[in-house]
């Protein structure tokens, strides 16, 4: 007799890893985290009473069910592109293309409801964010790995995508910029995966969460405004506002009219099923949406602040290299090789109490990887990389 889903078959133990950073907080050992990644703990400057006064619109007490969101919400998601830096001169996003979600986790398990059977793939980028795994499973569809590659910058082969592709292949999704690499989709990279999935009857999904938050590169477009494929673009407060905890997040529709017509409508059959989001966080979105005009300057500024830092304290006969980040508030660095990372992580957590994260996490295909957080406060993040490089040196 079997009780639970196979889906749901993961591997429950703790990791050494894990167990060894439990260990040393339950013995109560200071250490520096250089892996901090909620915004909201992290020493920033919000404001309060604005967020909260935000959350107290009297229409919050009204029930009115709409499968997309409320038209006010959708129409702030829509005025954050059109009125921002990635429009340009391309075609308005209207709030008819865009869907309500409570995060981009939410949105991906529509997505690949609407997308995929059961066993049917989408071609995810490697080295990126291990939740696309567990999202995989819960919904019954298989990942298939296109390799980012580091030279002088990261990189993938476009060009070899159509070799990766399968009868079952659904969805291409691309992370722009990516997490934790911070490499950017360039505008000639979206135009060949574009045609891709044109060519071949699929989806382009873009994760572009971090978008917002450029490094050593400027982004050069949202990949919302393109219409020559059938296309998703994923957003939302947790990262463009730093707001995690309001639980908002967003898909915008786009492609060819006709089949943007077929995905709205049985998208919004999904939307309807659940009607996840709640009614005081959409009529707190234009205020909330606004808080980033505040808080992303001061998460920029931190971003280069700790690069700059991190960049002062490697020499080029170092034998540690801090990888290109072009966005995001990530930083990969190459170690030698000389053990695993996880092996090495812990000997950072026992001998040197700093938290750093393996590159395995992020499934790099090899180690010599580790990576940490540029939003880290600036003083523990001087203290955590100091005694990184004293260990490793």
């Amino acid at each position: 007799m079997r009780m639970f889903a196979r889906r749901t078959a993961w591997k429950l133990g703790r990791n050494r890893y894990t167990v060894a950073l439990n260990a040393a907080r339950e013995r109560g050992v200071q250490l520096l985290d250089l892996t901090v990644s909620n915004p909201t703990e992290t020493d920033f400057e919000f404001d309060s009473a604005s967020i909260l006064a935000a959350l107290a619109h009297p229409k919050s007490l009204r029930y009115d069910p709409q499968p997309q969101g409320l038209l006010l919400a959708r129409q702030a998601v829509a005025d954050y592109y059109n009125r921002g830096k990635w429009c340009g001169a391309a075609s308005a996003i209207s709030a008819e293309q865009i869907f309500l979600t409570t995060s981009t986790s939410e949105a991906y398990s529509y997505l690949f409801r609407l997308l995929c059977d059961a066993g049917d793939e989408i071609l995810v980028p490697r080295p990126s964010y291990p939740l696309f795994e567990f999202l995989a499973d819960i919904q019954d569809v298989k990942l298939r790995q296109y390799d980012l590659f580091y030279d002088h910058g990261w990189h993938f082969d476009v060009d070899g995508m159509p070799n990766l592709l399968t009868p079952t292949t659904r969805a291409v999704l691309a992370v722009n910029p990516n997490n934790p690499t911070g490499s950017f989709v360039h505008r000639n990279e979206f135009d060949r995966l574009a045609s891709i999935c044109r060519d071949r009857e699929l989806a382009l999904i873009c994760d572009e969460v971090f978008l917002d938050y450029e490094a050593e590169n400027p982004a050069e477009a949202s990949s919302a405004f393109r219409s020559d494929c059938l296309l998703f673009a994923l957003s939302g407060l947790s990262k463009i506002s730093c707001l995690p905890q309001m639980k908002l997040a967003w898909t915008v529709l786009n492609g060819p009219a006709e089949l943007r017509k077929e995905a709205r409508d049985r998208l919004e059959v999904i939307a309807d099923t659940y009607l996840s989001v709640n009614a005081p966080i959409q009529y707190a979105l234009p205020q909330l949406l606004m808080q980033r005009t505040s808080i992303q300057p001061q998460v920029i500024s931190r971003v280069r602040e700790n690069l700059n830092f991190l960049d002062a304290q490697l020499s080029p006969a170092s034998p540690i290299q801090r990888l290109k980040v072009e966005g995001g508030w990530y930083a990969v660095l190459r170690v030698p090789a000389t053990q695993s990372d996880e092996d090495l992580a812990i000997e950072l957590i026992e001998r040197a109490r700093v938290i750093v994260h393996p590159g395995h996490f992020y499934d790099f295909p090899q180690d010599g990887f580790l990576v940490v957080s540029l939003i880290t406060p600036a003083k523990d993040f001087r203290d955590g990389i100091t005694a990184l490089l004293e260990l490793v040196y």
